[in-house]
């Protein structure tokens, strides 16, 4: 074939030559050469070099990231560690040995005036009583009645707005709760103290105004917020596919809801059960506005009630430094603080098993 030879395109017909003349010429590989006045050869300067400063940048922003990663252990460690120095004398000095010690804090005892044994707590009086099981059964049914009532409703809020709600209304219910996160506590306390109790009274024909029920309802209002954010992120992260695939196999919605969402989503919504049970054992002072802090040993939630945390707050600006009930506001620290961590610690591994049942382990 000649070098005159035509090549054929749609619509016209150029020279052999003429096309791979008209062909563009590619780039040069490589960087652009510099010219010895440290110019690039197209006239633009050459941007300064940063290579060196690099490195010493970021070890130094590596360096402030780890000690604000280590800074949040550090200060629990030093809680700790301070509560617990607080307490030790409770185990080791004779003279607190003589009003208190651990075996009358835990068992039963023969007071005074009473024809049985029995746990009393009642610090400041003649002969102090220091039984710590009328607090710690205040908390728990105070915390138990809480989470009955904070986790249906957070769950249940969560599972609608991200399954059935449309989305004008999802924006107003969403905002709605998560502003319950933004009252002061006080506030809810002061509510349950001059309305709820009364409510409650007169519904249930109560006898005592303040009791475990209206602390425990009171301070469901502080741990739905964190049930439903939670709960809520946990559904809305479940994979779209999982949805279209069990509506394709023929599941009504209800079936997709309980047998896929909510299984997936349930290592989620597991770890914001975990975080309102730990704000709820911790919780202070709505407990103490609505609890009636009257340290009774009794099941009944009709009664009223004193926890740990409103013990330590009502008690400790009032006790002589260094004493026996010094100390034992301490040791009640130590076991408000180790009871928080283990429930932390287990909720963390209920989850981590939930994961590896589910297949969801990354």
């Amino acid at each position: 074939m000649s070098e005159r030879q035509s090549t054929h395109q749609p619509g016209r017909v150029v020279p052999v030559g003429l096309a791979s003349a008209m062909r563009p010429t590619p780039p040069p590989l490589g960087p652009p050469p510099v010219q010895p006045n440290g110019r690039e050869s197209h006239g633009r300067a050459a941007r300064p070099r940063l290579a060196s400063r690099r490195p010493t940048l970021h070890a130094l922003a590596e360096a402030a990231i780890r000690v604000l990663a280590f800074s949040s252990i550090a200060a629990v460690i030093l809680i700790f560690v301070f509560i617990a120095k607080e307490a030790w004398p409770l185990f080791h000095d004779s003279a607190i040995w003589k009003e208190v010690t651990l075996a009358k804090m835990w068992f039963a005892q023969q007071w005074p005036g009473y024809d049985a044994p029995e746990y009393i707590w009642q610090p400041v009086s003649e002969v102090p009583k220091y039984a710590v099981w009328p607090l710690v059964v205040g908390t728990l049914k105070v915390t138990l009645i809480a989470m009955l009532v904070a986790v249906p409703l957070g769950v249940g809020t969560a599972l609608f707005v991200s399954q059935y709600a449309g989305r004008r209304l999802r924006e107003i219910i969403k905002p709605t709760v998560e502003l319950l996160a933004g009252i002061p506590s006080v506030v809810l306390g002061f509510f349950a103290l001059m309305v709820m109790a009364t409510w409650l009274q007169h519904a249930l024909g109560l006898d005592s105004r303040l009791n475990a029920l209206v602390a425990g309802v009171a301070l469901s209002f502080a741990i739905i917020p964190v049930v439903f954010t939670v709960s809520e992120e946990a559904f809305g992260a479940v994979p779209r596919s999982y949805v279209e695939a069990s509506t394709a196999l023929g599941a009504a919605r209800w079936q997709t809801i309980v047998r896929v969402v909510i299984p997936a989503a349930g290592p989620g919504v597991a770890a914001g059960i975990a975080l309102g049970l730990g704000r709820a054992v911790g919780e202070t002072m709505i407990v103490l506005m609505a609890s009636g802090n009257a340290a009774i040993l009794s099941a009944s939630p009709a009664d009223s009630v004193r926890t740990v945390s409103a013990t330590i707050a009502a008690e400790l600006a009032e006790v002589v430094f260094g004493g026996a009930h010094y100390s034992v506001l301490f040791f009640l620290g130590v076991l408000l603080f180790a009871f928080t961590l283990a429930t932390n610690l287990l909720g963390e591994f209920a989850i981590g098993r939930m994961k590896r049942r589910l297949g969801g382990l990354a």
